[in-house]
Formats: structure tokens, sequence, C-alpha cells
């Protein structure tokens, strides 16, 4: 019995990226299921139930979907954050979980610049705004991403920085970049910073009105990582004690954050309508190529290298 792969997307990967991820798949032999833009859990259930293996996006696989997936051994996510896999629940079930990542480094350091241009020009209102050009910014998180957005950051001559207490401060500076020893230092000295770290039991709620607060004027923070990180009702005491700061993100808060933000600071406050940092054709491609080949090499060579619940 051939092996089957399931690509699972409610909000589906381009064209060009679904028809080469199923050619990959396809090559090596595999039959290959298809499940895009479901809007019930229920058709999730259904699709998974005799799959050897799944690729998906910002789908949620929870201990019931690892539960009706009877034949299921590696989950794949098409990017870096997998706090959208429930890995104790996959491993229990000897399901391997993985991601790829790196792949929509590039798309997700573009976003960053074109919402701080947005935000630096006032969202094109007409009013005089500020230049890039010799402002600071501070890298939270220097992973994939974060070396990306330094990349970029240089172009736009910018003073950069980063903290990242897994990442030595040789690794930094050899990406031309100032490491700084604590998180305060980082938000004290910073006319931007952009969040790049995932959400787990350290980062979440670490974001608050402490940190904004240390920032210059007109200091602005962008997330582009996870809404978990951010301390939502810390958010909006920040942004009520100091009228200058200013947010932008590509990640809806909850709802009662996002009313508050729309009657009282919709002047210095950007979101946008759905999570954009890999929505790319290019990231689209690079993440999705990435899964399929990982499936293949676990399958056919037992290559394990990305599996994020050991």
């Amino acid at each position: 019995m051939s092996r089957r792969v399931l690509i699972a997307t409610d909000k589906p990967f381009a064209k060009v990226a679904r028809d080469q991820i199923a050619d990959i798949l396809k090559a090596a032999g595999y039959e290959v299921a298809l499940l895009e833009g479901y809007t019930e859990k229920a058709q999730l259930l259904a699709a998974v139930s005799d799959v050897d293996a799944m690729i998906i996006r910002s789908d949620k696989i929870d201990r019931e979907v690892i539960d009706a997936a009877k034949r299921l051994s590696l989950v794949v996510r098409a990017g870096a954050g997998y706090d959208n896999i429930d890995g104790a629940a996959a491993r229990a079930k000897n399901v391997d979980a993985m991601n790829t990542p790196g792949q929509n480094a590039n798309a997700v350091a573009e976003l960053v610049f074109g919402m701080m241009v947005y935000m630096a020009r006032n969202k094109f209102n007409g009013k005089p705004g500020t230049e890039l050009r010799g402002k600071s910014l501070g890298i939270h998180a220097y992973g994939a991403v974060g070396r990306a957005v330094a990349e970029i950051a240089r172009g736009f001559g910018m003073t950069v920085r980063a903290f990242d207490p897994y990442v030595d401060g040789a690794t930094i500076r050899a990406g031309g970049i100032e490491p700084v020893a604590t998180v305060e230092e980082l938000y004290r000295r910073s006319d931007y910073v952009t969040l790049h770290m995932p959400a787990t039991k350290e980062t979440k709620g670490s974001i608050g009105q402490k940190l904004l607060t240390l920032m210059p004027k007109r200091g602005t923070l962008l997330n582009t990582a996870r809404k978990e990180v951010i301390n939502e009702a810390e958010l909006l005491k920040a942004l009520e004690e100091r009228a200058d700061l200013r947010y932008a993100t590509d990640i809806e808060p909850e709802a009662a954050t996002v009313a508050v933000i729309k009657e009282k600071f919709a002047d210095r406050v950007y979101m946008t309508p759905k999570k954009m940092g890999a929505q790319t054709e290019e990231a689209n491609v690079n993440a999705g190529l990435a899964a399929a080949r990982q499936i293949v090499g676990y399958f056919e060579r037992n290559e394990k290298k990305f599996i994020v619940n050991p």
C-alpha cells in the first residue's frame, strides 16, 4: 500500500506551491490528498483518518485530530512556528512533528519593513513623518527571521542591535549587529523593536508595559511573531501612558483588545486584516517544498533533523 499524504490548509498554498508539493510527493510514489479552505473541524477529522503524513500551515493539530489520524506518523508545519501542533499529544501516539525553519524568513522580514515604513510615515496620512535611516532597530530574538531583518536594516542605514538569550554575542557580532546584554537595554536603546520569538512558556505574555515604556519617544513595536507573546492588557496600559508609542502587527489581538484599540488608539496602531508574514508566493513555495522533501526524506532515508517533539 502506497503512503498517503494530506495537504491540509485552511489558508491554502498558492497554486504554484501546491502543484510543486504534489509533484515531489507523487514522484516518490505517494498518494496526495487535498483539504483546502475548510470551515469546520469535522472536515479535518475526516480527512486525516487514513493518512501517513500531513503538511499544514497555521492549522490546529490538537489531540482530537491526532487521535482521529490512525495511520499518522508525521506532521510537518510549513513554516517556523509550531505551537499550533500539540507536540506532547503527537509524541504520545508516536507521531513526529517537524517544522521548516528559515523558509519564510525573507517574507516576514520584508513585511516588517513594510509596516515600519508605514508607521514612520504616519500611515500615509499626508502629514510629515520620519525616515528610517539613522534610527535604531532592536531585534528581539535573533533566529532566521531576525537575521533577515538585520540584513535589510543595514541597507536602510539603521543602527541594529539584537537580544537573544540563546544566541552568543559572537554569533550576533558576526552578522554585523551589536549584541545587548539585557532585554531592557534593547528596548531602552531602540526606536523600533521587532519580535521574532516563538510562543513558549518563557515568552508568553512577556512583552508588556514595563518594556514598552522604556522605549524612546515615538517608539514602535512590531509583532510578526505570535499573539501570545504580548500581554495585551499591559499593551493597552502602555499606549494609554505614553501617547507617543506605536504598535504594528500582522496578528489580530483578542476582540476586546481590538475594540479598545479602535476606540482609543487607531491613529497609533496598525493591524493587518490577516496573518501576512508568510503570505508570498515565494514563501509558499519555499516552505511547502521543504515540507514535501522532509516527508520523503523521513520515510525513504529516516531523516529526522527537523523534529520538534523529541
